[in-house]
């Protein structure tokens, strides 16, 4: 049997529908964050930054100013943070890698055999680990001014005067050398104001040496840009 046709029925499912449909437009609206308070956390973030650069916190500056692009890209404070962020970002960045570098220098002064030494010490980049061999500059009160290589294993192959092929900064320089009569696992540099004249000058060393063990070749590379001169102290006595 055909039911008849009420337009009452038809307006109710209607108004039903639309209810439906304002329902979810008013949730979604609610879970949207409202402009103002998203112009109130852009603004309370660009205060922020603004004071991180007054007192030249560059590290937490570009944090924040990141977090502004983010997160309010469209909005005034972004537009106000790209005029100094690529700026404060590229002096965080070279502060931070001469930090790095500075670190990799350790610095000492104390007794050694009847007299007093002071060192300048850098480990090898690569071989990096267990596998790493020590740069030593060194000043003593009674054995003058001597630099060498120093590493693990049995040292390192060197028949008499031997020649490192070496570079500073990629220029090729050969460096004579000798291994010690009295076996320590080292390798002495002939010539130690020429190298130590040169090191100041670079920011990368290369040195091929032969291992005693199983006469393995290696290329040591040391990252020698953060040596400070200054605090590798000079000894009364020999140079």
């Amino acid at each position: 049997m055909k039911l008849p046709f009420h337009p009452s029925a038809a307006l109710l499912c209607g108004v039903l529908t639309l209810a439906g449909c304002n329902s979810q437009d008013q949730q979604q609206a609610a879970n949207a964050p409202a402009a103002p308070a998203r112009d109130d956390d852009a603004a309370r973030k660009l205060d922020t930054y603004r004071q991180l650069l007054r007192i030249h916190n560059d590290e937490m500056a570009v944090t924040m100013g990141h977090d502004i692009l983010d997160h309010h890209p469209d909005s005034a404070a972004a537009k106000e943070v790209q005029q100094t962020l690529p700026d404060i970002e590229k002096r965080w960045k070279e502060e931070s890698e001469k930090r790095r570098l500075d670190a990799l220098w350790l610095y000492q002064v104390s007794p050694m055999q009847g007299g007093t030494q002071s060192t300048a010490t850098i480990y090898s980049s690569q071989p990096s680990g267990n596998d790493r061999v020590r740069l030593v500059l060194r000043r003593h009160t009674d054995w003058g001014q001597n630099v060498f290589l120093y590493g693990g294993g049995h040292g390192f192959v060197c028949r008499g005067n031997c020649t490192i092929h070496a570079t500073f900064d990629g220029k090729e320089h050969g460096i004579k050398a000798f291994a010690p009569s009295t076996g320590e696992p080292a390798l002495m540099i002939r010539n130690d104001d020429d190298f130590i004249a040169r090191l100041k000058k670079a920011k990368k060393i290369t040195m091929d040496v032969t291992l005693v063990d199983g006469e393995k070749k290696e290329t040591l590379v040391y990252e020698v840009g953060g040596f400070d001169p200054a605090r590798w102290k000079a000894l009364p006595g020999k140079k």
